[in-house]
């Protein structure tokens, strides 16, 4: 099966390294986890990402937590607050440690098999650069 060419919405991206490595994304009009395996053999990532569906709830802790990082970087680039407080906020500190747990359980249950598919990143038309990952979108093509 190919990819449609469509772009489709990058909702977190809550690990980066030369590239997005993992988060939830749009795959098919619906809200998927995508991470991107590190390739031991090759010691690097390897090129395909596995994607997993996610229901409603599991997305909207994953959003609030984004939010959290979000404030939580807005603050860090203004130098509001120094790699210490990483990755929240010390007013948010209490719900993001709240959430993380639960999001790792969820994560950790989600639905093999897992679809394996490339993903093209980039910034979202009218945005230069991804902004602290806030504006992406990705095209995947299902391998």
């Amino acid at each position: 099966m190919a990819d449609d060419g469509a772009f489709e919405r990058v909702y977190t991206m809550t690990d980066y390294y030369d590239g997005p490595r993992a988060g939830i994304a749009s795959f098919q009009g619906k809200p998927y986890a995508y991470t991107c395996p590190f390739d031991h053999w090759k010691d690097g990532f390897a090129d395909l990402y596995e994607l997993r569906a996610v229901d409603d709830e599991t997305l909207r802790l994953a959003l609030e937590d984004w939010e959290i990082w979000l404030r939580w970087d807005d603050a860090y680039q203004a130098g509001q607050v120094d790699l210490s407080t990483h990755p929240a906020l010390p007013a948010d500190r209490p719900r993001h440690d709240e959430i993380t747990p639960v999001l790792a359980a969820r994560f950790a249950g989600l639905p093999d098999p897992a679809i394996r598919a490339r993903g093209a990143f980039r910034p979202s038309p009218g945005h230069d650069h991804a902004g602290g990952g806030r504006w992406m979108e990705v095209r995947w093509t299902v391998a």
